[in-house]
């Protein structure tokens, strides 16, 4: 045993005297670090290692704990670059190219993820224009882990925002920095960690959720390999999902494939597109529809590369031209725009096919977005009358059919541990946040998570009440006529009560949304003004009105309540020059009816005379609400409220 033991000590230290300094992912070439503030610098070595390193023409030195972890704190540096550091003990690693200026964590769901490539159709100019070598984002790859935080990513490179790599920058976050850096002309180095469809808990760590037992509850719960491991291995339903076999897409079953141009579509019926199948004759169905059409193809059109623009489809889809697959989308959120080969289109009848996957609810084509394809200066309306025919039903999820298990990004501090905790000893300028859309209808609860959230964040930085800007969630969904509630405008007002928060602000966004996309076109007004804050909040511009008017106060004059205003800049306006739109009033029952409204000595007055005695007030309070017009003079949007609280 004694000689075991010896060997085992032999070989550790035989191994360990062969370690090798090692960084980060985030530190490496091109990497942006954060100007005026100490630069923490850290990695891995053999255990007491000596780390030089050499930055800036000054030298530095370190050593390797016990535990082989090591870090370093750098002077503050003024903004500039390019610069190169070599890093040395028993190896030496040199980095090229870093510059120094200022250093944004952006993060969130879909709408922060969503890249320029993905509107590049709106942003075309912008992407062939852009030449900011000295803007670069770092793209964190999607990992979650539910056990624990984690020490270094599991990927990632900085890129410069060129007509090539600015394709794969989120829009917002791209649009921010430009405007910062034309402004400033500093370097800016976005660290983006954004997963679509993500609740804010999966953002926050553990011990950053202290006071939130039943969140506790399930990170404990999801520690437990064994219960993980169940899940995965549990049939969806136990009494007969084992005696189940899906029948599968008869459209890709027979001798020919439905898109396969010498298929023959006999007894396909007649559908209209865009729209959903469940308003035209088809009901309650989830499953597959091969949609078809034959169109005719100008000479002028034929052999050229072509584009196809599909709107948005619910849920996934496969396009085929002439019976060959050029485009396929896996989920509901992206715009299709698909490439077209040359060679494919001929002149005359060419056979459009599209197989429509539906999960849960309405299938189909979005309306309101655009259908066709395209060449050079010719167009195809793909709107209109198509055929279809049904490939697959699926059974209703209420049978538990389904894939069973659990999906970790969506879980409570995964996000943070996997794609955060890696990263907080990066010197930073402040956070930008563009997330809500998956915690709508708990709208109480988030208005305590996104405080804790930013708590957890500035404690996990230890950079004192680093600035926080983030994005209220913009109009969405069908505009309802009538005074309604709104899950979407309790969620932002929760998120305009984060503004008690120091040091944080909120841009509003009430116009910028579409009531058919979640992930509206319009990002660079977002990114805008998420600038506008950073330049009064992080840069200190003097007299800079930076958001809408935010509701401050009501006051109840006999069949009239007055509301005061912040942030009401250099006066109120209604923006399109009509009468107030939007507000609606009540008495003590809280039976809002639409209200008339004017502006008066840089307030509101609102009343009804359907409401002789009032009490409260709303404002564009609803889903999309519907011609609200409140702004302010710079041009900037009121934000929704409510008094009746």
């Amino acid at each position: 045993m004694k000689k075991f033991v010896l060997l085992s000590l032999a070989c550790f230290a035989f191994a360990n005297s062969f370690a090798q300094v090692r960084l980060p992912r985030l530190i490496r070439d091109s990497m942006v670090l954060q100007r005026d503030e100490k630069i923490k610098l850290w990695g891995w070595a053999k255990q007491a290692e000596k780390i030089s390193i050499r930055f800036n023409g000054k030298q530095y030195t370190t050593k390797a704990g016990v535990d082989g972890k090591w870090q370093l704190l750098l002077p503050p540096t003024k903004a500039g670059g390019p610069y190169t550091m070599d890093i040395t003990a028993s190896n030496k690693i040199t980095l090229k190219e870093i510059l120094v200026g200022d250093v944004f964590l952006c993060s969130g769901q879909s709408n922060m993820v969503h890249q320029m490539g993905i509107h590049d159709v709106t942003y075309a100019n912008d992407i062939a224009t852009a030449n900011y070598p000295a803007i670069r984002q770092f793209w964190i790859p999607p990992t979650p882990n539910m056990n624990a935080p984690q020490d270094d990513l599991t990927g990632g490179n900085w890129k410069s925002a060129n007509p090539e790599d600015v394709r794969n920058f989120s829009a917002v976050a791209y649009f921010f920095a430009r405007d910062i850096y034309q402004k400033y002309q500093v370097p800016i180095g976005l660290i983006n960690a954004s997963i679509g469809g993500t609740p804010i808990e999966a953002w926050i760590s553990e011990e950053g959720m202290k006071a939130f037992p039943a969140i506790q509850t399930t990170i404990q719960r999801n520690k437990d390999t064994a219960y993980i491991n169940g899940l995965q291995r549990r049939p969806a339903n136990s009494n007969n999902a084992s005696n189940y076999t899906p029948p599968g897409d008869k459209g890709l079953s027979g001798p020919l494939r439905w898109y396969d141009t010498a298929y023959s579509p006999k007894g396909w019926r007649t559908i209209n597109i865009p729209g959903y199948w469940e308003d035209q004759g088809i009901r309650d169905l989830n499953g597959v529809v091969w949609y078809r059409k034959e169109i005719e193809v100008p000479a002028s059109m034929a052999g050229k590369p072509a584009r196809v623009f599909l709107g948005r489809i619910v849920d996934a889809d496969v396009l085929y031209i002439n019976g060959r697959q050029v485009g396929s989308t896996g989920y509901m959120y992206p715009q299709r725009r698909y490439n077209v080969p040359a060679g494919l289109l001929k002149a005359g009848k060419n056979i459009v096919v599209v197989k429509v996957t539906n999960q849960n609810g309405k299938g189909g084509f979005v309306p309101d977005k655009p259908y066709c394809l395209f060449a050079g200066t010719d167009t195809i309306d793909l709107k209109g009358t198509w055929t279809y025919r049904v490939g697959e039903v699926y059974e209703p999820r209420s049978s538990g059919f389904g894939p069973p298990g659990i999906n970790p990004q969506y879980q409570p501090a995964a996000l943070f541990n996997g794609m955060i905790a890696p990263i907080v000893n990066y010197t930073l300028k402040g956070f930008l946040w563009y997330q809500g859309e998956a915690n709508t209808g708990r709208a109480t609860e988030y208005a305590r998570l996104q405080p804790a959230q930013i708590a957890d964040w500035r404690n996990r930085w230890q950079q004192g009440p680093l600035p926080f800007l983030y994005v209220q969630l913009p109009n969405f969904m069908d505009v309802n006529y009538l005074p309604s509630e709104s899950q979407w405008a309790e969620l932002r007002e929760a998120q305009a009560k984060t503004l008690l928060v120091p040091n944080t602000a909120m841009a509003v966004a009430i116009d910028l949304g579409e009531w058919n996309d979640i992930h509206p076109d319009n990002k660079k007004s977002v990114g805008d003004r998420l600038a506008l804050a950073a330049r009064a909040i992080l840069y200190g511009e003097k007299n800079l009105e930076y958001s809408g008017p935010l509701y401050e106060s009501a006051s109840i004059n006999g069949d009239k309540i007055t509301i005061a205003f912040t942030h009401t800049g250099s006066g109120l306006v209604a923006i399109d020059g009509e009468p107030l739109t939007s507000f609606a009033i009540a008495g003590a029952d809280k039976k809002f009816v639409w209200a008339q409204a004017r502006i008066e000595d840089g307030k509101v007055v609102v009343w009804s005379e359907r409401v002789p005695a009032p009490r409260y007030v709303r404002y564009a309070w609803a889903d999309n609400p519907d011609g609200a017009n409140l702004y302010n003079k710079e041009g900037l949007p009121a934000g929704p409220f409510r008094t009746d609280q």
